[in-house]
């Protein structure tokens, strides 16, 4: 069987490196082109970036750093953060960037994703959902970094999102990032069900078993990022990503 993709999800704040839990309380980890370049030789499948400033500040991608992350990767590129119009989104391409990643946009100009899709391919257009449990199990979506909450039914928002054109829909649990605890596999399995685009789970990996839970919910990869970039207890930072053996053993053994 084919493996399904592994995804670093680095997020980028001002010039370094950060990951946060439950997208509040950022930890510095490190200079971006040093983890990519480690990265490069773990021979990783795809890398997801993501600049959790540029929205909520209101800046523009910083295409300068972007394009000097891009030469240094050896491997498929996703961006997401501060983008606002279809000349950000050619920049973007411009500088090596495969997919672009949108989200408080999807919901303000979803006739700006269907020009982007009609303009790019399906292909290269990701919306990611940041998702939160409320009341009664149903859930809620938010932008903006997860400060902002969208008066919209998940479902229904997944499935107009589909509608675009896009072709891949990340689900990002706001309560499950970077707690190590597994991700949300009820939200996973709602959506998944209901949708027929590729989904990614993303938000609270702690090991190569919650890859595949979330790949038995319905999710068609995974992204992760404190697992990836701490180790033990303390969360001392360490930049690590599984051989590709283990991961064939894994997902062979559950198949």
């Amino acid at each position: 069987m084919s493996v399904p993709r592994v995804i670093p999800s680095l997020l980028i704040k001002g010039m370094g490196l950060y990951k946060t839990t439950q997208f509040k309380d950022p930890i510095y980890i490190g200079d971006p082109i040093n983890a990519i370049r480690i990265f490069n030789e773990k021979e990783v499948d795809e890398l997801l970036l993501l600049d959790i400033d540029a929205t909520t500040k209101g800046k523009e991608p910083n295409i300068t750093l972007i394009s000097e992350i891009a030469s240094e990767c050896f491997m498929p590129l996703s961006y997401g953060g501060g983008i606002k119009n279809i000349d950000q989104i050619t920049s973007l391409f411009q500088v090596g960037i495969e997919k672009v990643v949108l989200s408080s946009l999807a919901y303000d100009k979803p006739d700006l994703i269907r020009e982007a899709v009609k303009r790019f391919g399906s292909q290269s257009i990701v919306v990611c959902m940041d998702v939160k449990p409320g009341y009664f199990g149903n859930y809620s979506v938010y932008s903006h970094n997860g400060t902002r909450k969208l008066k919209v039914n998940i479902l229904e928002y997944a499935k107009r999102l589909e509608q675009t054109g896009i072709g891949e829909l990340i689900i990002s649990s706001i309560d499950k990032d970077g707690t190590m605890t597994g991700y949300d596999l009820n939200v996973l399995q709602y959506i998944s069900n209901e949708v027929n685009i590729p989904v990614v789970a993303c938000g609270g990996a702690g090991n190569i078993c919650d890859f595949k839970k979330a790949i038995d919910a319905g999710a068609s990869a995974v992204a992760a990022g404190a697992s990836f970039v701490f180790h033990g207890k303390r969360r001392g930072v360490l930049i690590s990503y599984p051989e590709r053996k283990e991961l064939i053993n894994l997902f062979n053994y559950y198949q």
